[in-house]
């Protein structure tokens, strides 16, 4: 919806209508940011040769009708898709009925779906040049304004004081993500005596589903708060002076937007595919990695601890994570949408 958002601000006429399925968080999050949503049956892909995956193509011409059904009736002049199994039966529906087809790519590894739509047009998008996709220009990850037009040192005192943070020394902030990550949780909360030592503050963020240990301190060493969820993140990327969490695709290009420097853990699943979204921004000095395996707090104790107490290296770190973010792919994006409508309004006989 980032990309919506974008869309809005440079051409508030538009009308803009979200396809999903009952399936996820479509029907709860798409109306929540005021966005119509039109449903369609959800189609997978079953990996297994069974009944399932015989009855796929009859289900996918039936979304496809339904998706195509959809397109008329809200006149669209224009499909733009993320990927999954929604956006390949809009990209189908979309050339069916000549319309142009808008694709961009978030991940580092493309899915299916954004694979055959990248042979269907050439206006295609990704996050970085090192995404091999047909037809792609690298522009980013769309993101909200509240990100983009973050300025953390402004915001620093305010937010560190939201927090119950001390306005002065180093602030380390951990996440696993909406869901959390036990293993980010147990290595830090297990390095919690030697932190406090070196005099770092921890925002430690557990995810709705965990519950870290850890053990009380003196009133006069630095905070560790601990809290289950943070709704508004810009607040504590402005009260963080490193961070340690995954990396998706999503996480790795708020903190390159505002230049937080992070130790990124690359969840050890779906083919490496986190590695590579963190890979960038650590080639740019901007960033550490390391191995899911070889996360513990002894790692935290003598490796992360070094970064999190030299104020020199942070700087530098910082600066090599905002070079190499793009805080205005929403715009970009948006602006390569509405050429693609007029170039459709100026040539309707090419359709």
């Amino acid at each position: 919806m980032n990309f919506a958002d974008a869309l809005r601000r440079l051409e508030p006429t538009a009308e803009i209508t979200a396809l999903g399925t009952l399936r996820g968080l479509d029907t709860t999050l798409i109306p929540a940011r005021g966005y119509p949503l039109e449903l369609i049956p959800p189609v997978s892909l079953p990996r297994l040769l069974n009944r399932a995956l015989l009855q796929t193509p009859g289900r996918l011409r039936d979304s496809v009708r339904a998706a195509e059904a959809i397109l008329d009736r809200v006149r669209a002049e224009v499909v733009v898709g993320f990927g999954g199994y929604v956006a390949m039966t809009a990209y189908l529906a979309a050339r069916r009925r000549g319309l142009p087809i808008v694709v961009h790519e978030a991940n580092a590894r493309p899915g299916v779906a954004n694979r055959l739509a990248a042979r269907m047009t050439t206006h295609v998008f990704t996050p970085a040049p090192s995404v091999r996709l047909a037809h792609a220009t690298a522009i980013g990850i769309p993101l909200r304004p509240a990100i983009t037009g973050l300025d953390r040192p402004a915001l620093r005192d305010a937010a560190r004081q939201r927090f119950g943070l001390r306005p002065d020394g180093p602030v380390l902030m951990v996440t696993g993500g909406s869901q959390g990550a036990l293993t980010i949780n147990a290595a830090v909360s297990g390095a919690a005596a030697a932190l406090r030592a070196a005099g770092v503050q921890v925002l430690h963020i557990t995810g709705p589903q965990h519950v870290v240990e850890v053990p009380e301190g003196d009133p006069a060493d630095p905070p560790y708060v601990v809290l289950p969820y943070v709704d508004e993140m810009q607040y504590a990327y402005a009260a963080a002076d490193f961070g340690i969490c995954r990396s998706g695709a999503m996480t790795c290009a708020e903190l390159a937007a505002v230049g937080l420097p992070a130790a990124y853990v690359p969840l050890p699943l779906r083919g490496g595919e986190q590695r590579l979204n963190a890979e960038p921004v650590v080639a740019a000095g901007g960033a550490l990695l390391v191995d899911n395996a070889d996360l513990d707090p002894t790692w935290i104790e003598t490796t992360l601890i070094p970064v999190l107490t030299d104020p020199e290296r942070i700087a530098a770190m910082s600066a090599h994570a905002s070079a190499a973010g793009a805080p205005d792919a929403d715009v970009v994006l948006a602006r390569h949408v509405l050429t693609a409508v007029a170039e459709r309004r100026r040539y309707p006989a090419s359709r």
